[in-house]
C-alpha cells in the first residue's frame, strides 16, 4: 500500500506523469480505450495524494468529466477496457473522491453519475459494481448540504411502482440507496412527495416513519476525500446493532479488492518490521509511478 503524503522526492519523480495526464489530447483523445486508461492512471494518483486532489478545481472539473466518461459503458463486459472502468469506478468509491464534485459544484455530472449507475447495472456483473454504486451514491447526498429533486428524481424513478423498464437490480439499487440516506432524505421527500406515497414502492412510505439515524462513520485511519483526521464525525464511534452504514459499505467495497494490508496486533512485531514496510511502500509506489509511465508511453504510442 501506498503512503499517503509522500515526501518531496516521490512528489518530484510523480510530477511529469501529473502534468502529462491532463493534456487536452489525453483527456480529450477520440478513442475510448485511451480515455479510460488516462482516467485508470489518474484515480491511482488520487489515491497517493489523497486528502489533497493532484489538481486545481478547473483541471479536476475536466478530469471529473473524463472519469463519468468512463461510466458509460459499465454493462458492456465484452469491452477491454471493462476491468480498468471497474478500477475507476472501485477508487472513487474508496477515496469519497465523488464528495470533491460536491465541493467543485459539479451537480450536473453528478446527476449524469446517478443515471449511469441506475441504467447500467445489472445482475451479471461482478458484485463489486453493484457495492461501489451505492457507495458512492450514499456518499453524495450523505454528503450534500442541499438535495435538489432533479438529484433524486432518477433514483424515484427507479422505485416507482408503474415504471415497468426498471431491471430489478436497478430498483434494488434505488432501495438500497434510499434506505442508507433514509434520515437525510426524509424531509426531501415529505415535501416533494409527501402526498404520493401510493406510486411508489413501499421503501418511500417507510422512511417517513423512521426516527433519525446517527451520522455515519468513516475509519480515522483511512485518508480520503472530504474527511480530515480531527473532523468530529471521526470521533463518533456506533455500537450494537444499530452499525454504521457508511461504514459497512465502505468496508464491504474494500473487502472485494485484492491486496489489503494486513492489521497488526503485535505492537512489537509491528515496531520490528515497520522501516521494512516503509522501504516497501517506497518500492510499491515507483512501481506504481512506473505502470503510469508505461500506459503513458501506450497511449503516446496511439496517439502519434
Amino acid at each position: 500500500m501506498v503512503e499517503q503524503s509522500p515526501s518531496q522526492s516521490m512528489q518530484n519523480a510523480q510530477y511529469l506523469a501529473l502534468k502529462a495526464l491532463v493534456a487536452e489530447q489525453l483527456l480529450k483523445h477520440p478513442d475510448n480505450d485511451v480515455k479510460v486508461a488516462v482516467a485508470a492512471c489518474i484515480v491511482e494518483i488520487t489515491r497517493i495524494t489523497a486528502p489533497d486532489a493532484p489538481y486545481d478545481d478547473d483541471q479536476m472539473r475536466e478530469v471529473f468529466q473524463l472519469i463519468v466518461s468512463t461510466f458509460e459503458s459499465l454493462s458492456d463486459k465484452s469491452s477491454r477496457s471493462f476491468n480498468k472502468r471497474i478500477l475507476v469506478l472501485e477508487t472513487v468509491a474508496e477515496v469519497r473522491l465523488c464528495v470533491v464534485m460536491l465541493d467543485l459544484e459539479c451537480n450536473a455530472l453528478i446527476i449524469e453519475i446517478f443515471q449511469h449507475f441506475l441504467k447500467l447495472i445489472r445482475d451479471h456483473q461482478p458484485e463489486t459494481i453493484f457495492a461501489s454504486t451505492a457507495t458512492i451514491m450514499t456518499l453524495v447526498l450523505e454528503e450534500s448540504e442541499d438535495i435538489s429533486v432533479e438529484m433524486l428524481f432518477p433514483i424515484l424513478a427507479c422505485v416507482k411502482r408503474d415504471n415497468e423498464e426498471v431491471v430489478s437490480v436497478s430498483r434494488e439499487l434505488a432501495k438500497r440507496v434510499l434506505e442508507n440516506c433514509e434520515s437525510k432524505l426524509k424531509p426531501y421527500l415529505m415535501e416533494n412527495w409527501g402526498n404520493f406515497w401510493d406510486d411508489y414502492s413501499s421503501v418511500i412510505a417507510s422512511i417517513s416513519q423512521v426516527a433519525p439515524s446517527a451520522v455515519p462513520v468513516v475509519d480515522q485511519n483511512d485518508v480520503v476525500f472530504g474527511k480530515c483526521e480531527d473532523d468530529e464525525h471521526e470521533q463518533r464511534r456506533i455500537s450494537g446493532e444499530e452499525g454504521n452504514v457508511m461504514e459497512d459499505l465502505i468496508f464491504e467495497n474494500m473487502l472485494l479488492k485484492e491486496n489489503r494490508s494486513l492489521r497488526i496486533e503485535n505492537m512489537s512485531l509491528k515496531d520490528k518490521i515497520s522501516e521494512i514496510i516503509s522501504k516497501t511502500n517506497k518500492i510499491i509506489f515507483l512501481c506504481k509511478i512506473g505502470m503510469i509511465v508505461s500506459w503513458m508511453v501506450f497511449l503516446l504510442h496511439l496517439w502519434f
